[in-house]
């Protein structure tokens, strides 16, 4: 394991992997508070190798987790410190239903599924979940919020009622207490930087922009800085416009949306950690399921409606110890929206002002603080 664990630059423990791996590796039930980017996958993924290794060999673990995006870089990440070795399954929707079942039907001891395609096989009895000793729960809040309350009950209802529960989450509100309460016994409580705000690595700016001069703003941006860029957008519309728009202007781009196929959302995001893609255009249905190393830039094009939203988009850059930029543009109607929200998340970003002048392009437009 220590060789796997060197092989992905797993030298020093973060704050979750320092608490959360002891009292996981003996056998406890653990409930953990942290954000998006601080090692959660390593921090769960270690002690359930370690579990499947001296089990029997029928034994079973499962991950639970809120998007395809997010349940198939946790199975990246168990093939690398595996080196590929065991087998797993991969159960989620959007993807053939053939492969999925032959993996399980091939003796997987590890099934990473979304809940809403694992209940289906549940319902259908193409599944059996009745040797699980070990269950994860991560980014349980987002899968609350996507409706999967029922699935999860259902799932865990057919589990063995002495397997050990792992359960992950960005916050600690009365609806993931409940979950705790009744699929976790006497967990370790970790909280980890559980405030909802941002990660203090990440310079966040703002940006007071004319509507019309947003995409112009952005184009500035990639031309004047380095590295890749994450842009958000409201609408899948608006992610397709504006990763055409980018195109046009010769900027490498990708839309990623529910609306794209899975090919298609696979080859956006492969396209973009590798670096063939600049810049990924992103909805927020799935930004929280997008794990990208070495992100520089992160543009909320359009404001996110809620404060959570703002600090989970910022999260994709400065993520672990590395540095990043989040820049928000607000149009002049937006302003009040967006200072609602530096408030609740008590952030004061650098401000800038975009002066009109229809005269000149965005380039020679002058940004004062």
């Amino acid at each position: 394991m220590r060789r796997q664990l060197a092989r992905a630059n797993f030298v020093y423990p973060t704050p979750v992997q320092e608490a959360a791996i002891p009292p996981a590796l003996e056998g406890r039930d653990v409930l953990a508070t942290a954000q998006t980017g601080t090692g959660k996958t390593l921090s769960f993924l270690i002690p359930l190798i370690e579990r499947m290794a001296v089990e029997a060999s029928d034994a079973k673990a499962l991950v639970l987790l809120p998007t395809r995006e997010l349940a198939m870089q946790v199975l990246e990440a168990w093939r690398d410190l595996t080196q590929g070795q065991g087998k797993a399954a991969l159960v989620c929707g959007g993807l053939a239903e053939g492969p999925q079942l032959a993996a399980i039907r091939q003796g997987a001891r590890l099934i990473v599924a979304t809940p809403g395609r694992l209940e289906d096989y549940l319902k259908r009895r193409l599944v059996n979940l009745h040797a699980v000793k070990m269950l994860v729960l991560d980014e349980v809040d987002r899968m609350l919020d996507m409706g999967f309350k029922p699935a999860i009950q259902r799932i865990a209802g057919v589990l063995p009622c002495d397997r050990q529960t792992l359960c992950y989450s960005a916050t600690l509100s009365p609806a993931i207490r409940e979950v705790a309460s009744l699929y976790l016994k006497n967990p370790v409580r970790i909280d980890i930087a559980s405030e909802l705000k941002p990660a203090p690595n990440v310079k966040l700016q703002t940006f007071e922009v004319p509507a019309d001069k947003k995409q112009e703003l952005l184009e500035h941006l990639l031309e004047t800085s380095k590295g890749s860029f994450m842009v958000f957008v409201r609408t899948k519309h608006g992610a397709d416009r504006v990763a055409k728009r980018l195109s046009r202007a010769g900027f490498a781009a990708a839309p990623i949306h529910g609306d794209r196929s899975q090919s298609q959302r696979n080859s956006a995001l492969r396209g973009f950690a590798e670096g063939r893609h600049r810049v990924l255009v992103a909805t927020d249905v799935v930004a929280r399921g997008i794990d990208v190393a070495d992100v520089a830039h992160v543009v909320n094009y359009d404001l996110p409606r809620e404060a959570e939203d703002f600090v989970h988009r910022v999260g994709r850059t400065g993520r672990a110890s590395s540095h990043g930029v989040a820049s928000t543009f607000a149009a002049p109607n937006e302003t009040r929206s967006l200072k609602k929200i530096e408030r609740s998340l008590s952030v004061s970003p650098k401000r800038y002002r975009v002066r009109p002048n229809t005269d000149r392009p965005i380039q020679s437009v002058a940004l004062s603080a």
